[in-house]
């Protein structure tokens, strides 16, 4: 499965390390070496304290759904895909992401329910999407 015929995101130089090391099943956080704030979306600049001294780290690649929706329809999403789960996942680290909840039927998913991410191809060899499974 490639997440095609899904929009892919744009790669640009900022994040760049963040989609190839999604390509190689990692999902990456950025660190402020200033404040140690850990954040997600990637980005140069520290959102709290503005620092450009920040580093790329890896994440465990687990947390739990802070809050979640579904719906079964979504103009030019696959058939085979649907229902689409939405979540925000709090990641063990504290930042939350929104994402893709997988292999999953939307009445299994609670607030607090624990995730590990894994990843979907997509047709760019340096580009994968960070989506989520349940977790036991």
């Amino acid at each position: 499965m490639t997440w095609e015929p899904r929009p892919t995101p744009e790669v640009s130089p900022e994040t760049e390390p963040y989609w190839e090391a999604a390509a190689d099943g990692r999902l990456l956080l950025c660190e402020c070496q200033d404040c140690d704030l850990q954040y997600y979306y990637p980005r140069a600049r520290c959102p709290d304290c503005l620092s450009g001294d920040v580093e790329w780290v890896a994440a465990a690649g687990t947390g739990t759904v802070y809050a979640h929706t579904s719906t079964q329809i979504v103009s030019e999403w696959p058939e085979e895909d649907l229902p689409l789960v939405l979540a925000y996942v709090e990641l063990d680290e504290g930042p939350r992401m929104l994402a893709n909840l997988v292999d999953c039927e939307p009445d299994d998913v609670e607030i607090g329910s624990p995730v590990e991410v894994t990843f979907v191809d997509t047709e760019e060899p340096d580009v994968a999407i960070p989506v989520f499974e349940l977790r036991e």
